[in-house]
């Protein structure tokens, strides 16, 4: 195999792993702690929110949000991120990785802060300025994913970029357990100083006044780790690879990767220059869709079809736990107390189920490969989501609620042992530098419009409650998830490989082709060792 011909290339894929690898990796991680606190905390507070704004005594039952209102509070963010995905990773690929990758970070500090506050007290007014700036709030989230990723793949070495890569994403896991976690206590602080009657006994101070501050003060808690991480993501280099590549500056290149891999590198004007003059085809061409569409095609299609299940457990979670037994009716517990018992059963789920998940992925990555998790996760997924669409009826019950809480962790376990990992993953390195911001950008945003099917469409069938309902949902994820599993074999292995090695911009490589006159697009190995 053909090796890359600048050095400050072969120097990145070549340098053991240093502490700057693991600073990267906590400073890109943070921001998807924080994208993964913001998006699912709503979770945990949507109900508390149709307790305290949507209260009609008339109906004798606790106040619930209207469908089109609930779909909107939890699936605008979405809505932001797939805008932001596709703004901030063109923006990566034309201005440079670290000129936008601060911005995010003030929009997602600035929106969290506004999310927890409202311009008025009716419910219309409350319920408008939340859903405005959660809009924002998931634009800067979906700038940390084309940017994180991307940053992450030029900043490693080839021998364990997957890992680093997978390890930064295994952050949006802790930050779904610290959604579950702080909700949890700031509803329990508040319920040993405030707490209500169940509502059967007193319906109206069943929902405690004080709890309007609760889900304020769970939102803007989101501001907190950006905001602790905005000064080092300000002090990260630009990559080598967009300094050298796209900005054709080899001299700078060599400069910022020689101080943080501790090593002297030198420039390679020329070489650099016939490096750039092989590799300058646009997203938009003939050339680009013959190495890359399939790719593309792929990637985008396997994030799209994993969304739609990974989001509708996410944000479903809610609607399924009364159902589960894992938490009280709502008639018989107080506003704050639904809402800790909720956090609670979401805390256990993702510290049991979810987390686990997403750091198998790091420590086995490298050693199974991304093709092959991502087979066994959809599959799996698939199978566990039919056992509980057919078995539905039988699991709902007292007696195997424990057997149902089981095999809905396992959905997520696989979930991140799986797909919801390596579909991150792998657009950052089947692509050129010069776009692969912009392909991981529409990769994410497919996933970001499987999320939006998930808060608008399968939410649906899980919010009353209703058995059938509920199965249909199930069966319908299994079967998205057996089409995840065919669209698969779209992408390729590549572990173990150097970035201009899969996407082909190796300079040798490229003359090879141009001899053969075929495609590299990397099928010539699917690293099935």
């Amino acid at each position: 195999m053909a090796s890359n011909n600048l050095t400050v290339l072969n120097a990145l894929d070549t340098a053991r792993t240093q502490w700057y690898h693991v600073t990267a990796v906590i400073i890109a991680g943070m921001g998807f702690f924080t994208d993964a606190y913001d998006l699912f905390c709503i979770t945990t507070v949507s109900k508390l929110l149709g307790r305290l704004y949507y209260y009609d005594p008339a109906t004798h039952a606790p106040g619930k949000l209207p469908h089109p209102v609930n779909n909107w509070v939890v699936g605008v963010a979405l809505v932001g991120t797939l805008t932001g995905q596709l703004v901030f990773g063109w923006l990566g690929d034309k201005l440079g990785r670290k000129k936008v990758y601060g911005l995010t970070l003030i929009l997602m500090v600035i929106c969290a802060l506004c999310s927890g506050l409202s311009f008025g007290y009716s419910k219309k007014i409350v319920m408008g300025t939340l859903c405005f700036f959660r809009f924002w709030l998931g634009f800067g989230i979906g700038g940390d994913y084309p940017l994180s990723a991307t940053i992450m793949s030029e900043y490693a070495n080839k021998r364990t970029r997957g890992a680093f890569i997978a390890a930064v994403f295994a952050m949006q896991g802790v930050g779904i357990v610290f959604a579950g976690l702080v909700s949890m206590t700031v509803s329990k602080i508040f319920l040993m100083i405030y707490a209500g009657k169940a509502f059967n006994v007193d319906e109206v101070f069943s929902t405690e006044p004080e709890a309007d501050y609760v889900w304020r003060i769970v939102l803007m808690l989101g501001a907190l780790p950006a905001l602790l991480t905005y000064y080092w993501r300000m002090k990260m280099p630009e990559t080598g690879r967009y300094t050298a590549i796209i900005e054709g500056n080899a001299k700078q290149a060599a400069l910022d990767m020689g101080k943080v891999l501790d090593i002297e590198i030198q420039a390679e004007g020329e070489k650099l220059a016939k490096f750039k003059a092989a590799n300058e085809y646009p997203l938009l061409s003939n050339e680009f869709f013959m190495r890359h569409g399939l790719h593309l095609i792929g990637t985008m299609s396997t994030w799209f079809l994993l969304d739609i299940a990974f989001y509708s457990q996410n944000l479903t979670q809610k609607d399924i736990f009364p159902t589960m037994g894992l938490v009280s009716d709502a008639k018989s517990i107080s506003a704050l107390m639904e809402m800790f018992e909720t956090s609670r059963a979401m805390f256990v789920i993702a510290l049991l189920g979810t987390f686990p998940g997403y750091w198998f992925t790091v420590f086995f990555i490298e050693k199974i490969g991304r093709f092959k998790i991502q087979l066994m996760g959809f599959f799996m997924m698939s199978v566990f989501m039919a056992i509980i669409g057919i078995k539905y009826d039988y699991l709902k019950t007292k007696d195997h609620k424990w057997t149902f809480a089981a095999l809905y962790g396992l959905t997520f376990f696989f979930a991140n042992f799986g797909p919801n990992s390596t579909t991150f993953v792998l657009p950052a390195e089947l692509f050129p530098t010069r776009v692969r911001s912009t392909c991981h950008a529409l990769s994410a945003a497919s996933g970001k419009a499987g999320a939006m099917v998930s808060a608008f469409g399968v939410q649906q069938y899980t919010q009353d409650g209703n058995i059938h309902k509920i199965k249909k949902a199930m069966m319908f994820l299994a079967f998205t998830n057996m089409i995840g599993f065919c669209c698969t074999f779209l992408v390729t292995e590549t572990k173990g490989r150097s970035l201009e090695e899969i996407s082909g911009e190796d300079e040798q490589k490229n003359e090879t082709q141009m001899k053969s006159n075929r495609p590299v697009s990397g099928h010539q190995d699917d690293g099935w060792d």
